[in-house]
């Protein structure tokens, strides 16, 4: 369940002092966001802090989670989809897989809405949650996890009907990147978006990452694009472009070359190993990072204006 902290007091840290803080050793990790926003920073920290024997869970396993596999943070990974983002392969994600190589990897798969339902469970604190979409296929038969059940309302021919359903997903904490909060935690999303609300609320901690800390009348500018409220938020990292090389609207956009070079840099193990060593390990903090890869690769990234018109709230007179 989740604890009870003083939500008035300040939230926000460093990610180094959030890493240290909400991720241990064995824990449940929750990394979401869907293309848009992945928290890469946020899993390079926790390489860099070394933490081991980690339980990933991230609907869409991608370059984040191939580099944490590397660094040997993770020895179970919960997923719905596998890939480089229709860039090519993960390469340790592979060998782990197909050869045990360097060492074995559970693997629990679901498909995506199988995942949204997991979160949707844990969020609610249910024992399960019913879905029709495995009907015809052969998921089931590979994850024990996946079961059915018998309705106990009658189907509409007077029948017993069975239904597939998914346990819950409880993380022990859950990250996620956004483009900004105010220091309570109020975090507001906009552009494509994942299940970051659901994996919050399914999980005992939640950490989030930011492009920018804002004021407080800044959101309640416009409250509707406030996805996570401040009670359901733990910690804040201002961490700018920590979703490299995905994308965060209206900040920068997404690095396909770096997508389409990733698959060479992980076919090979120790390509992938001193990329690690150079970016990851050789870099303090993701402002290094920042940092290193310079600000004429940045220009390149850049996103011009596509302002959207303002709404009239209403106030009393």
């Amino acid at each position: 369940m989740r604890r009870t902290v003083d939500r008035t007091a300040g939230k926000v840290m460093s990610m180094r002092e959030a890493v240290a803080a909400f991720v241990h050793d064995g824990d449940t990790v929750s990394l979401e966001g869907f293309t848009h926003l992945v928290p890469t920073a946020a899993g390079h920290e926790i390489i860099r802090q070394g933490r081991r024997d980690l339980t990933v869970v991230r609907m869409t396993a991608d370059i984040v989670v191939d580099q944490m596999l590397a660094a040997g943070c993770v020895t179970r990974l919960v997923s719905s989809f596998v890939g480089n983002s229709s860039a090519g392969s993960l390469g340790e994600l592979r060998r782990r897989i197909e050869h045990a190589d360097p060492e074995p990897l559970a693997f629990e798969e679901y498909s995506h809405y199988g995942m949204v339902c997991r979160y949707l469970a844990g969020a609610q604190r249910l024992p399960f949650y019913p879905l029709r979409s495995y009907a015809g296929s052969d998921l089931p038969a590979v994850n024990p996890g996946i079961r059915q059940v018998v309705s106990p309302y009658p189907a509409a021919d007077g029948g017993t009907e069975r239904i597939h359903v998914v346990p819950p997903v409880n993380p022990d904490v859950t990250i996620v990147h956004a483009q900004r909060a105010d220091r309570r935690g109020n975090t507001q999303i906009w552009g494509l978006t994942g299940v970051q609300a659901e994996a919050v609320y399914a999980a005992g901690k939640a950490v989030v990452v930011v492009e920018e800390l804002v004021a407080d009348e800044v959101v309640r500018s416009d409250p509707n694009r406030t996805l996570i409220p401040a009670h359901a938020v733990d910690a804040v990292v201002v961490c700018p472009r920590g979703a490299h090389p995905s994308f965060a609207q209206g900040y920068y956009d997404r690095d396909n070359a770096f997508y389409r070079s990733w698959s060479a840099i992980s076919k090979d193990p120790a390509r992938l190993r001193a990329w690690l060593a150079e970016w990851v390990y050789g870099t303090a903090d993701h402002a290094e990072y920042v940092a290193r890869l310079g600000e004429g690769f940045w220009a390149g990234l850049a996103v011009g204006e596509a302002l959207s018109r303002p709404v009239n709230y209403g106030r009393r007179l």
